[in-house]
């Protein structure tokens, strides 16, 4: 052995390189794909059959009632960049304030049908749009496709690709969505770029630096939610950096730690630069512009009643639970067992694929649904506004799966081979024969465990969009109703989804036929031959009593045998004369209309509240409630027909009755004024005047001009000694006309 040689005295000892940490050897996944050479092939090829059905599909999926919005937009954003700025409507749009929403699809799409020609009159133009639709839903499922290839090989990209398209609720908004899906999309080809990236460092690979800023600025180009990629770019970068180096690596590997800083930085700022580019509003200030927008979808503004779990609440009184709720009654359960499995199964999918491909996809699936929750945003039409979460999800349950099938080759059990092939195709037929059935309108899938269709009808919205007002309009141009009267007149046909019918119709019958708005329960309130009604707003009672779509129907629009929904018939229109005699005061007249309604069809539920009404006026308290309480038989939470009962039970001078009806009115609809209104005249009458004063003071909250309610307050103020303040509330009063 070789003896070391002393330093001699006085003579420093050379200093040697300074020691740099390296790169943590991580062991390698257990699992490394080797696979037959045809799996690539095979998933090419699967994958553009499944982009040929998905546009297939697209073409025959209807507007979505969001599009008289969208449609707008995009013609204003087309007109702003084609006036080199000059036109700018496209920055200030209060409908929908449309403007904090960046203009990526919509330009994209508004360029297109510009230079073919096509308005949003055109039939055309809503194709190019579904099209459009579609191929961005199916870019969000090829990435997450490849996303599992990258890890596990093409075999389980190819499974994780079929995941996602067979569920309904993902395909069918891929089919007409053009705010979530696209979105969705880049938020999946910057988590696919983002593991590839993280993959190679510290060598750097332009081509998915390019990917990553790509698919920021497409999520950030639609919504100012896409921010929340550079959140995860700076989390999953980090994590990578200390799975490699460590902690001591923040200090030793200075260059690589930079390395990963600059990547990202530079990546997020070229996606930003790239959103810019098609978002006029936050360009002219990108970032008080962003953020703004950033706080306006936090909240997500727009507060609309809406059907869950059997009840009719408004948005902003959802409970917390109400997105997961969705989430599980919609998903497919091979999804749900899958992504279930992966959050229990996490630490054998770590070992088994690496640490960073498993936390990416796990967290990009669930940290926004908690962050949902944790914020307190308000939701409505279901978890549309989460989809960008499910291709995280489905890579989660695709993991779990593979896994599975990992652990039955390693068992050398061929029968464990046929068992999980088994099961896997039957929770996969589920949903795939559903989407075969109802192929316009995949979006309104329930699972199993909601009890599918019937289980979920009137617990749950269904066609929340009015999708297929297409199929009705197709199907009346198929019986030949879509023509003019004989007498020559157009046809005139309501809605409550009256953009998508009018774009239906199309310019064909022009002068043949009349498209107009309507609300359902008002909907003889103007002058129609054919009404044509989804069933979003049909109350949840009315919808489980199974008395809708009422007998005037002519068909229905189902799926799985659940109407969504109903073309009706005037019929001889004698409740639209009842009400126009009823607004002439001629209610002896406006009683008989009604009541040849309702020999006809008993289950009008308008023309008994109509009816009562009349009967009101006419004096006939015993015989109005009666007919206010066929109304509520009909549809139980008829805000009407309550009205209508309350009024002839306080006529009659049953005031506990009545105070009973409007309490009733009030869990109904908390914002119904006239139920505090008449609450507070029955309590002022039983002396009761500080409880009448709550409720003046609730009706006005909801309705600051309701001149009776300030009459009513005023005349109590009197009684009690505050006649300064009564006086306050008559000059209030007199302001109103």
């Amino acid at each position: 052995m070789t003896k070391r040689k002393p330093v001699p005295p006085g003579k420093k000892k050379p200093a040697g390189p300074v020691p740099v940490a390296k790169a943590r050897k991580i062991p390698s996944p257990v699992y490394s794909p080797v696979e037959k050479p045809f799996w690539k092939p095979l998933f090419w090829g699967i994958s553009a059959l499944l982009l040929v059905f998905t546009l297939i599909l697209a073409d025959g999926s209807g507007i979505n009632g969001d599009d008289e919005y969208q449609d707008d937009y995009s013609e204003k954003l087309v007109d702003y960049y084609l006036s080199g700025g000059q036109d700018t409507a496209a920055l200030n749009i209060p409908k929908g304030n449309m403007q904090l929403y960046g203009g990526f699809f919509e330009l994209l799409t508004g360029l297109t049908n510009r230079s073919l020609g096509y308005t949003p009159a055109d039939t055309q133009y809503h194709d190019v749009r579904h099209w459009y639709n579609a191929l961005f839903g199916w870019l969000a499922m090829l990435f997450v496709g490849l996303f599992v290839r990258e890890v596990a090989g093409w075999r389980y990209g190819l499974l994780a690709m079929a995941f996602i398209w067979l569920s309904p609720r993902f395909l069918g908004h891929s089919l007409m969505n053009p705010k979530d899906i696209p979105f969705a999309t880049g938020y999946a080809m910057a988590l696919f770029f983002m593991l590839r990236w993280l993959k190679h460092m510290p060598k750097i690979r332009w081509g998915d630096l390019i990917g990553l800023a790509g698919g920021i600025g497409i999520a950030l180009g639609l919504r100012a939610g896409g921010l929340l990629l550079f959140a995860y770019m700076g989390l999953f970068a980090g994590l990578d950096f200390l799975f490699k180096y460590g902690l001591k690596g923040l200090t030793s590997n200075i260059k690589q730690a930079g390395t990963y800083a600059w990547t990202a930085l530079g990546a997020a700022l070229a996606g930003f630069v790239l959103s810019l580019l098609v978002w006029p509003y936050a360009m002219k200030s990108p970032i008080a512009h962003t953020m703004e927008a950033l706080g306006a979808f936090s909240k997500f503004g727009t507060k609309i009643r809406v059907l869950f779990q059997g009840e009719n609440v408004m948005s902003d009184q959802t409970p917390w639970y109400y997105s997961i709720v969705w989430i599980f009654n919609t998903t497919p359960l091979y999804a749900l067992i899958g992504i279930a499995g992966g959050l229990l199964a996490f630490p054998w999918l770590w070992k088994r694929f690496g640490p960073m491909p498993v936390i990416m996809g796990a967290f990009a699936g669930i940290f926004p649904i908690f962050y949902i929750i944790a914020s307190d945003a308000i939701l409505y039409d279901g978890w549309r506004h989460l989809l960008f979460a499910y291709p995280g999800l489905v890579i989660l349950a695709a993991f779990f799966w593979t896994e599975l099938d990992i652990r039955r080759k390693a068992s050398g059990k061929p029968y464990l081979a046929y068992a999980l092939a088994a099961v896997l195709v039957l929770l996969m037929a589920e949903p795939l024969i559903f989407t075969a059935r109802n192929p316009g309108y995949p979006y309104v899938y329930f699972n199993p465990l909601a009890g599918g269709m019937k289980g979920a009808h009137g617990n749950f919205e269904e066609d929340y969009w009015g999708t297929s007002v297409r199929q009705a309009v197709e199907r009346m141009e198929k019986e030949g109703l879509l023509k003019a009267k004989p007498d020559g007149k157009p046809l005139v046909i309501a809605s409550s989804f009256s953009y998508n019918l009018d774009k239906h119709v199309g310019k064909e019958y022009d002068g043949k036929v009349i498209t107009t708005y309507v609300r359902y329960n008002q909907r003889y309130n103007k002058d129609w031959d054919y009404g044509i009604f989804p069933s979003r707003y049909v109350r949840g009672p009315q919808l489980r009593e199974g008395v809708w779509p009422p007998s005037q129907k002519i068909f229905s629009i189902d799926a799985n045998g659940v109407p969504l929904t109903a073309v009706l018939s005037a019929g001889d229109k004698d409740v639209f004369r009842g009400e126009q005699l009823s607004k002439e005061a001629n209610f002896t007249a406006a009683a008989e209309a009604y009541q040849l309604e309702i020999a006809k069809y008993p289950d009008n539920e308008l023309a008994w509240i109509g009816l009562s009404n009349a009967q009101i006026n006419l004096q006939q308290f015993p015989a109005a409630l009666e007919s206010a309480r066929k109304a509520l038989e009909i549809a139980p939470e008829n805000l009407s027909a309550l009205y209508m009962a309350g009024l002839a039970q306080l006529n009659s001078g049953d005031m506990a009755g009545a105070s009973e009806t409007f309490q009733e009115a009030i869990r109904v609809d908390d914002e119904y004024s006239v139920a505090y209104y008449y609450l507070a005249l029955i309590q002022s009458q039983n002396n009761d005047l500080n409880s009448a004063l709550n409720n003046l003071e609730k009706a006005l909250q909801t309705n600051p001009r309701f001149k009776q309610a300030y009459e009513l307050a005023a005349q109590i103020l009197d009684q009690t000694g505050n006649p300064q303040r009564a006086g306050e509330l008559r000059r209030q009063a007199a302001q109103i006309q």
